[in-house]
């Protein structure tokens, strides 16, 4: 069971105490991410996220690092569309030092400009590093195509141009406009007292501000899209139509994503790679948000089978639409959903991002039983009819990476 408490200021705790394990992670998880940016700022929600470890109005980085290392603790950081979450991981007998930590890198950041010009370069290589992973630019390019002018559809990681903007004043001033007490949800899991659970709440009732960032709608819309490198492969992905994050049918979603390409006995990966030998890596996977959502697959092979493969994977998506899933499939991919849940929730880390996540985006944290009557419950009826949902090829989108035909080719191979 887990306790909820909710401060003064709007803060919500989310608190599982777990008596078995020596350790705790606590994470803030913050209701602002890159889809909260204006197209001036793109980039900004994930640069704070690197300069929160950069030093605070009583701390340097050198002294961050040097704490958390004499705690023998792990700390880190991510930054999506939609949200952003500092978290760490100690033994419980470091708890206190490390919420104390916490707390002071969220609310006094001291955004140095010294600083944000030798994080500016470090980012700078993140994005260099991502530009040189194709399968990286298929997949994100297609999105960002998909949503173009919205600003879901930008990168999470900015620009050198708008990275280039990123100074001080602008990172403060982001900070007091999107970073509310209301959309900021505290969450730890593991070995804790009451003690400390009262000085977590201490700490965080100190958070300034009112008000909830509210979200620009964005709506997909069918798109080709190429990019031409020398490399070795073609990088192709395929892009649907998806669900929003909290659809009455995500547990469908989910099992029907496992079912065609999560995993080596789905429908892809037999059909493609096993059967074919085209393609070493294959699989899909959804995207979703509080609006919109995507249904995505993924595919690197060479470009002499780009046509045969992408008639394959189309042929197993109309496949399934027909006939939907087996018997056999559906009990299949149930037990590997259910059972990469329970032993994904056997670490204090994945319970609190557990905690984390479903608090902020449902106000309401759905328990494992839950999740495992919800899987038990779909039916091979509701997962077809799901499939011709989704998978409507007058709104299906493609991007290629490599050496790439033109837009006419490619969208032949989803026509």
């Amino acid at each position: 069971m887990y306790q909820k408490i909710t401060l003064r200021n709007g803060v919500r705790v989310v608190a599982e105490r777990i008596g078995h394990v020596r350790s705790a992670a606590i994470g803030v998880w913050i209701g602002n991410g890159s889809r909260f940016e204006s197209a001036e700022q793109n980039g900004i929600s994930h640069f704070i996220e690197h300069m929160i470890f950069k030093g605070t109005e009583k701390r340097t980085a050198r002294h961050i690092a040097s704490m958390m290392d004499a705690m023998g603790g792990q700390s880190n950081a991510f930054t999506t569309k939609d949200c952003t979450c500092y978290y760490m991981k100690v033994l419980d007998t470091h708890l206190h030092t490390a919420a104390e930590l916490l707390a002071d890198m969220f609310l006094c950041s001291s955004f140095a400009d010294e600083d944000i010009e030798l994080e500016r370069g470090v980012v700078l290589e993140e994005i260099d590093m991502y530009e040189d992973t194709p399968e990286d630019v298929a997949t994100e390019k297609l999105f960002e195509a998909c949503y173009e002018g919205t600003a879901l559809g930008r990168p999470i990681l900015g620009t050198e141009e708008t990275l280039a903007r990123m100074d001080s004043k602008a990172l403060h001033d982001y900070v007091r406009k999107n970073y509310h007490p209301e959309d900021t949800v505290v969450a730890l899991s593991g070995s804790f007292s009451d003690a400390d659970l009262d000085y977590i709440c201490e700490l965080f009732g100190e958070m300034q501000g009112s008000g909830r960032n509210q979200i620009e709608p964005a709506h997909y819309q069918p798109r080709v899209v190429i990019r031409s490198k020398e490399i070795e492969q073609n990088h192709l992905c395929l892009g649907f139509p998806g669900l929003p994050l909290l659809d009455d049918k995500r547990y469908a979603y989910q099992l029907m994503n496992a079912i065609i390409g999560g995993g080596m006995s789905s429908r892809l990966f037999q059909t493609v790679r096993e059967r074919n030998g085209m393609c070493y890596s294959i699989y899909s996977f959804p995207s979703s948000h509080v609006d919109t959502g995507m249904f995505s697959i993924y595919v690197g092979l060479g470009q002499e089978d780009e046509a045969k493969a992408a008639k394959l994977i189309c042929n197993v998506l109309r496949d399934f639409c027909a006939e939907g899933p087996t018997r056999e499939e559906l009990s299949r991919c149930r037990e590997q959903l259910k059972s990469n849940l329970l032993m994904g929730l056997e670490s204090t880390n994945a319970r609190m991002h557990h905690l984390g996540r479903y608090e902020l985006f449902t106000d309401h944290v759905v328990s494992s039983d839950e999740l495992v009557a919800a899987y038990d419950a779909v039916t091979a009826d509701q997962v077809r009819a799901l499939a011709n949902e989704v998978f409507r090829f007058d709104q299906a989108s493609i991007c290629a990476v490599g050496n790439t035909g033109d837009e006419a080719y490619y969208r032949s191979l989803i026509g």
